[in-house]
């Protein structure tokens, strides 16, 4: 799919995330059809970060290049979602200090120091990433529902004892 929105709209700070399927992908756009972001220094040039070695990478390259060649064919969207939350910095200082990290090898932590920490950190200064909050209360969410599960079966198990024991 080509991507979903026309380059010239973009300002300053914005940040892009692209769909890579199972995960989403983050930049900040730097200006002039480029976006600065973090990609495991395994992957080449216009590589992004689609590869799933990335989750097993313990550093990242924080690298500069033009928008489609990080977005290729995958869907893309501007999401400043996080305004309403955090005030946003300035789209000019947002970009000078993307811009001092590329080239720069950071370590990368899939739970706390992932592309979208980087890209959020960078316009709010704040290391958050929707993607790992969501996965970890689907994960709460998925513990307590067996803990339920757990326990409907245990009890149903001891009422079963109960009815045998008085037979």
């Amino acid at each position: 799919m080509a991507p979903t929105l026309d380059i010239e709209k973009l300002r300053l700070g914005d940040l892009i995330e692209i769909s890579r399927g199972t995960y989403q992908h983050w930049a900040v756009y730097v200006g002039n059809g480029y976006v600065v972001h973090l990609a495991p220094p395994c992957e080449g040039p216009g590589g992004g970060s689609s590869s799933m070695m990335s989750v097993l990478a313990d550093s990242a390259m924080v690298k500069k290049e033009f928008l489609w060649n990080v977005v290729e064919e995958d869907e893309w969207q501007v999401n400043n979602g996080l305004d309403r939350e955090h005030s946003p910095r300035l789209g000019f200082v947002i970009a000078n200090e993307a811009m001092g990290w590329v080239g720069r090898s950071v370590p990368y932590s899939i739970f706390s120091g992932n592309c979208e920490h980087f890209v959020n950190n960078l316009r709010y200064g704040k290391n958050v990433s929707g993607q790992v909050t969501q996965a970890t209360n689907a994960a709460i969410g998925l513990g307590a529902a067996g803990l339920v599960v757990f326990g409907v079966l245990a009890l149903a198990r001891g009422i079963g004892r109960e009815n045998r024991n008085k037979e």
